[in-house]
């Protein structure tokens, strides 16, 4: 009898605890380092300008390039002359993946905030706006060698890591999900006319990694799943508006007139964003897995297919599709890649950014054989993304941003390098 009650005892603490498996457990990870809210926030300031050493998404606006800074910040360059840009400046943006701008205002993630940045004088920068808590909560990349440690996101944001033992209560129904490594557009440029910060016309240049995007008073930025929406009306002050589930997988965002494309792991899905607060789905093309970026010009759209890692499969090509029919996008053709990342189009010249075999130049002019019109191939630079525009290449890869001058296309030129140290 004394040990059937004993049994039943055990039972109600194993109901009481919710059924819920809990241990604990001494093991070496990568355990978080944190900054408090209160500090992040008041963490965006301008310093002198720095080398680049870590170098992620590129945007253009008037004669300036900005160049982010992986978690850390945006270094912004002169590029007045493109053989000779000129280091200017960086501003410290802790957790900033990507960057917008539109008129003098930048738009950059920092963390789980979206924050408006005034670059109209460009020797004082500083932050105008902020809307808080909007953005998926971001980890830094960590040493996959060793487990994360459990994050308390009362502590703050995770700025970096530190490989230590450390003692903590496994609960086994315990799954955290959080967003890895930050926000991983192409409109209309305005010439400037400052000469001491960024002009107060028109919208900026991003490459074909870029998840932001702006459409007339609107901010878009996306991360795996959800499409998050912000009023810039008042350009100093954005307002978040709303969430929206836009797919799954999302990796780009490539926005045209009033179409908005988005690049996701298993195809292209495409967006009528004329109601801007209200994106209205069109269609989807769907290919096989693989990381995927996309460019539109005219009645195509080019699609650069990564495999391998986490991208899945193990396929590297260009797709081309015609959007001529927009509800119906039809696929056209492939082309075998070597492991295709960034790409970019004017008018019909393609640059295709393809890993190991460096930069590539198209012309697409018969998307049916576009292979038998390779223009030029830079094989010695691990490409990553590219910004074309009115003659004038802007490339960032693996060891640094690239200038080249294809206004002559069949005799292009290399006009400057700004190496990463």
């Amino acid at each position: 009898m004394k040990k059937l009650t004993f049994y039943i005892f055990l039972l109600l603490v194993a109901m009481s605890s919710g059924c819920k498996d809990k241990f604990t457990e001494i093991f070496t990870a990568n355990s978080p380092i944190y900054m408090s809210y209160e500090d992040l926030r008041l963490a965006v300031k301008q310093s002198a300008a720095t080398d680049l050493v870590n170098p992620g998404k590129i945007y253009f606006k008037d004669q300036f390039i900005f160049i982010v800074e992986e978690m850390k910040g945006i270094h912004v360059f002169d590029n007045t002359d493109p053989a000779n840009p000129i280091n200017q400046t960086f501003v410290e943006v802790p957790g900033n993946a990507d960057i917008a701008i539109k008129g003098d205002i930048l738009y950059a993630d920092s963390y789980i905030d979206m924050v408006a940045i005034d670059i109209s004088d460009l020797t004082a920068i500083k932050e105008v706006g902020r809307v808080q808590k909007v953005l998926p909560y971001t980890l830094p990349p960590y040493d996959d060698k060793y487990p994360m440690a459990r994050i308390d996101e009362e502590k703050g944001v995770v700025t970096g890591w530190e490989i230590k033992e450390v003692k903590q209560e496994i609960v086994t129904n315990y799954y955290p999900v959080y967003w890895q490594g930050g926000f991983n557009k192409y409109t209309d440029a305005s010439p400037g006319t400052s000469t001491g910060g960024v002009s107060p016309n028109g919208v900026g240049i991003g490459g074909s990694m870029a998840r932001f995007g702006i459409y007339e008073n609107t901010l878009y930025a996306v991360d795996n799943t959800t499409l998050h929406i912000f009023s810039i009306t008042v350009p100093k002050t954005p307002v978040f508006k709303k969430d929206f589930n836009a797919g799954w997988g999302i990796e780009t965002m490539f926005t045209v007139g009033e179409n908005m494309f988005l690049g996701s792991q298993s195809g292209m899905r495409i967006y009528d964003i004329s109601i801007p607060n209200s994106p209205l789905y069109i269609t989807d093309f769907w290919h096989m897995t693989g990381c995927d970026p996309v460019v539109v010009s005219g009645n195509f759209a080019y699609i650069t297919l990564r495999g391998g890692n986490n991208c899945g499969n193990n396929v590297n090509q260009l797709v081309v599709v015609s959007i001529e029919n927009i509800l119906k996008p039809v696929e056209l053709k492939t082309y075998p890649m070597e492991g295709p990342y960034g790409l970019g189009i004017d008018n019909n010249i393609l640059f295709i950014c393809d890993g190991d075999a460096g930069l590539k130049v198209y012309d697409v002019s018969d998307p049916m054989n576009i292979n038998k019109h390779l223009l030029a191939q830079y094989p010695d630079i691990l490409t990553y993304d590219v910004i074309p525009i009115n003659g004038l290449l802007i490339m960032i890869g693996d060891d640094g941003l690239y200038q080249y001058d294809y206004e002559n296309v069949k005799d292009i030129k290399f006009l400057s390098k700004i190496g990463v140290k």
